[in-house]
């Protein structure tokens, strides 16, 4: 049986995430960061596969977290397969650099970047043995351009960085069997991170050039399918799932 961590697993995009491999037949490792309660709500969700499924709570701006999440995953299960990286802090106040402090600077480095350094060092290795491995990380629209982000400036420069990380990881571990690449969603918000395909078709979003609300459910088909044996020839990829829609130059500077 093949094992996935996930981080942020439990609610949100990577909710659907951990629920398409768990019906996949996988077996599970999720963090949380502080909501018990929704993890225990993804347990009971799928009463007869609870011996697949272990939650972790960790704070992926700590390495010592992150560590801990890693160790816990092979002493339950002995072997990571992939690791979707879907933890990742992110500000909606709207402010431009100059009115980030330096605190709110670090949680979107550390949690954006360094994070996927950290558990990149930890799983590869694992990976490494077993000839076979899927890492999963995510950006956000363009950012394979390195656009510039207005209001966005500290997560798109962590994610922008992470798309250089990813490209350059895939091509390091492909020799290993290791594929890396990364998921770059559209417009997905509040409960439709957590809904399906079929769901949304019910509904018409004018923004979204598809014509429907975007889903968690796009996100983590798009995954499972990276994630298989077969899906080896794509690697270093960065994969836009948005429908067409135009997020970052929703916002511009009015004087």
């Amino acid at each position: 049986m093949q094992h996935a961590i996930i981080t942020a697993g439990s609610k949100g995009l990577g909710r659907k995430v951990t629920e398409q491999f768990i019906e996949a037949g996988y077996s599970v490792t999720i963090s949380y960061r502080k909501d018990k309660q929704k993890a225990q709500t993804l347990m009971e969700q799928f009463p007869d596969d609870q011996h697949r499924i272990q939650c972790v709570q960790a704070d992926v701006t700590n390495p010592a977290d992150l560590k801990r999440l890693v160790n816990q995953a092979m002493e339950a299960f002995g072997r990571i397969d992939v690791l979707v990286n879907n933890a990742g802090p992110y500000i909606f106040e709207r402010k431009k650099l100059m009115d980030y402090s330096v605190d709110e600077w670090d949680a979107m480095i550390r949690g954006n970047l360094d994070a996927a350094f950290y558990l990149l060092k930890m799983v590869i290795p694992i990976m490494r043995k077993q000839q076979f491995g899927r890492i999963i990380h995510y950006g956000f629209q363009d950012a394979n351009q390195a656009p510039g982000w207005i209001y966005r400036s500290a997560f798109a420069a962590a994610k922008t960085g992470l798309v250089s990380l990813t490209k350059t990881v895939a091509l390091e571990e492909a020799e290993n069997g290791i594929t890396v690449n990364m998921i770059c969603p559209g417009k997905i918000v509040g409960e439709w991170k957590e809904r399906t395909i079929l769901e949304s078709r019910q509904e018409i979003d004018p923004e979204t050039p598809i014509g429907r609300p975007g889903t968690g459910e796009d996100i983590s088909r798009t995954i499972l399918f990276l994630c298989q044996e077969q899906s080896d020839m794509v690697t270093g990829s960065v994969i836009e799932v948005t429908g067409g829609v135009d997020v970052i130059h929703k916002h511009r500077i009015h004087k």
